[in-house]
């Protein structure tokens, strides 16, 4: 894939589905279902304003999938940056909320790698000017 547009979008589609994935096997666990069930146990309080946190983060990566493609390349490089900067922080802090189960582990490590290199690439992004400039030097 080289237009860039669309190896970012491929990639959030890519990132979407191990998020939510992850978050599907987390709801197969009996020990989270448990803890889920008494109340207790989880490192942070399920509320109506967490959800809604929550919503919104997830909200950012979907959109992503769409703007990757429509936005210009300025906006669409300070997007992927600011938004990829954004998912890996929150998987990585979510790795320190209680006790992470392998599987999630797992899922993290792969998220991090793919939102890590979203912001790569939309880092290193050249112009299309820069870029017929080095096809024509070839």
């Amino acid at each position: 894939m080289k237009d860039v547009k669309t190896t970012l979008s491929t990639l959030w589609i890519f990132a979407m589905f191990n998020y939510l994935y992850a978050d599907v096997m987390g709801l197969m666990d009996p020990a989270l279902q448990r803890s889920i069930a008494s109340g207790q146990g989880l490192a942070i309080t399920v509320s109506e304003g967490f959800l809604f946190g929550a919503a919104i983060l997830m909200e950012t990566a979907i959109a992503m999938i769409l703007l990757s493609r429509l936005l210009d390349r300025r906006l669409n490089r300070l997007l992927n940056i600011a938004v990829g900067i954004l998912q890996t922080l929150a998987v990585a802090a979510s790795l320190f909320a209680g006790k992470p189960v392998s599987y999630y582990v797992f899922f993290s490590v792969i998220e991090i790698a793919c939102t890590c290199y979203i912001v790569w690439r939309a880092w290193t992004w050249k112009g299309e000017a820069a870029a017929s400039a080095l096809s024509g030097a070839a």
